[in-house]
């Protein structure tokens, strides 16, 4: 079914509001008026199945037909049927991808709602509907298939400006507090999409002295939470982006620790999924893992597909946490484990745990598409080497005193032995592995390991190895030992040497003075 068929037979809102009519014996020359109108409006409606133009003149005319009845009673301007065929003539001029048709249409639909007789229901329930398809414009597949002619960021831009003017809270025509927060979010979120940083944080200001003055006057807690989950969502978004991980810690602590609200499970996804990238950047493995799967569990409960690429972050924390838990034996992670987009990080997986290195960077050769097309993923990527290259490196020296560089070089699928060094020279730096490199020889000369994993499980033939290990060990010692008494003792020799040439020189003089 294509786009256009999808918007002939979508869900309609007018056909689910509520019209209760009571007739009367005295209201019968109205109700005639009234049947007409609906009569009308609904013959419109089912026009725009064959004939755009056909149907927006029938619009129009249940437009005219009702001010010519509401002005006959001396009543408002506008009703309902007026405010319904706006809508429509609406949704028609946007699906043509006629923006200054639509953007008039739209003016008019927001001067019914300040100077018509419309209930605030069908108020906030017809415009979060135009706000929604305003929106889906420029996100996704809607953006791909809209009208070329059509700018859907400039339209946006202009149905947002329109619709805050008019619902604002103390200067708009028709004053409403959350029609015009959820109007300043989107616009927020297009600001941010544009890279417009300026005036995104005027907005964010906006909103959160909007937010606060409502949650003093309020004695609702669960609104206000659920707005400041909003507004942070926002906020963490922009951090994120200027790469400002104080604020963004900042933030995403308060969005943690609010409790009471009901976000929607998409807000709270985004706000999950940026605190895991700001982990991953202060290199917070373990934490950034945790962070990682309640996102993914968040865009799973929103039915959001983007839960697969949090599934791809989530292996990645993991992995370089070194942790030994697969995250694929989770019961929420399970049945994404046979997906396309993640075969390549559960074959990674199961190499990183095996500690096969050739198999692992095998695999990031031949997945290149799947696994480095993610930008986040490939700023990760030489981490992840390092991670995997560390664990195999351990594991080969951790028998040895003395190895040389180029046979863990070898073990490390031929890395270069500079690499092999910058390795080594890391875990000497943090205390982990107890020695020195010989680089004339191209040695490690391993003195004792600290910290490793398995160094106190060694079997009985691991504990002769280790007694002869250190009888090796103190061999050397005592020969380090004999080659400094052997240079002191011929640097004292220099010494002597010194002073008897300096006497030798001296002797003559002092008898002179004497004799």
């Amino acid at each position: 079914m294509s786009d256009d068929e999808e918007y002939e037979y979508e869900y309609d809102d007018d056909d689910m509001e509520e019209d209760n009519f009571e007739y009367t014996d005295e209201e019968e020359e109205a109700n005639d008026a009234e049947v007409a109108l609906e009569n009308a409006y609904y013959n419109s409606k089912g026009l725009r199945e064959n004939d755009l133009s056909e149907a927006a003149e029938a619009f129009e005319q249940v437009i005219i037909q009702e001010q010519e009845e509401l002005g006959s009673s001396g009543s408002r301007k506008y009703g309902q049927w007026s405010y319904k065929s706006m809508k429509q003539l609406v949704k028609l001029h946007l699906r043509s991808g006629n923006a200054d048709e639509m953007m008039r249409h739209y003016n008019r639909l927001l001067e019914c709602i300040s100077e018509g007789d419309v209930s605030p229901n069908a108020v906030e329930k017809g415009i979060n509907g135009m706000l929604e398809r305003v929106s889906s414009l420029y996100q996704g597949a809607s953006a791909r298939n809209s009208p070329s002619t059509l700018d859907p960021q400039k339209l946006a831009l202009a149905v947002y400006d329109a619709t805050l003017k008019v619902f604002h809270p103390s200067t708009g025509a028709c004053p409403n507090e959350r029609l015009w927060f959820k109007t300043n979010l989107k616009y927020g979120q297009l600001l941010y999409e544009m890279n417009e940083t300026a005036k995104l944080q005027q907005v964010l200001r906006d909103l959160r002295t909007t937010q606060t003055a409502e949650s003093t006057s309020s004695s609702s807690t669960t609104g206000s939470s659920t707005q400041s989950m909003e507004i942070y969502a926002l906020q963490i978004q922009l951090y994120s982006r200027q790469k400002d991980n104080k604020k963004l810690r900042e933030v995403f602590n308060k969005a943690m620790a609010v409790r009471g609200g009901i976000p929607h499970p998409r807000t709270l996804a985004l706000i999950q999924e940026l605190g895991g990238k700001m982990h991953m950047a202060s290199k917070e493995y373990e934490a950034a893992g945790k962070t990682f799967f309640q996102a993914f569990k968040s865009y799973d409960e929103a039915g959001d597909p983007s839960r697969l690429r949090c599934l791809k972050y989530l292996v990645l924390a993991s992995m370089l946490h070194a942790s030994s838990i697969n995250p694929f034996d989770s019961q929420e992670a399970r049945p994404y484990r046979d997906d396309p987009e993640i075969t390549a990080m559960t074959d990674l997986v199961q190499a990183f745990h095996n500690n096969e290195i050739k198999k692992f960077e095998r695999i990031l050769r031949q997945n290149t598409g799947r696994i480095m097309e993610d930008e986040f993923v490939r700023e990760h990527v030489e981490d992840l080497l390092r991670t995997i290259r560390t664990q195999v490196l351990r594991r080969v020296i951790r028998p040895y005193t003395r190895i040389s560089l180029s046979a863990i070089a070898k073990e490390l699928n031929d890395i270069p032995v500079v690499d092999v060094e910058n390795l080594l020279v890391s875990l000497i730096l943090d205390g982990t592995l107890d020695g020195q490199i010989d680089q004339v020889s191209g040695v490690l000369l391993k003195k004792a390991e600290r910290g490793i994993a398995g160094a106190n499980d060694a079997s009985n033939a691991d504990k002769n190895k280790g007694v002869a290990s250190q009888a090796q060990t103190d061999a050397d010692l005592v020969v380090q030992k004999y080659e400094a008494m052997n240079q002191i003792a011929k640097a004292l020799e220099d010494i002597g040497a010194s002073v008897t040439s300096a006497r030798m020189k001296e002797g003559p003089s002092m008898r002179g003075m004497v004799h």
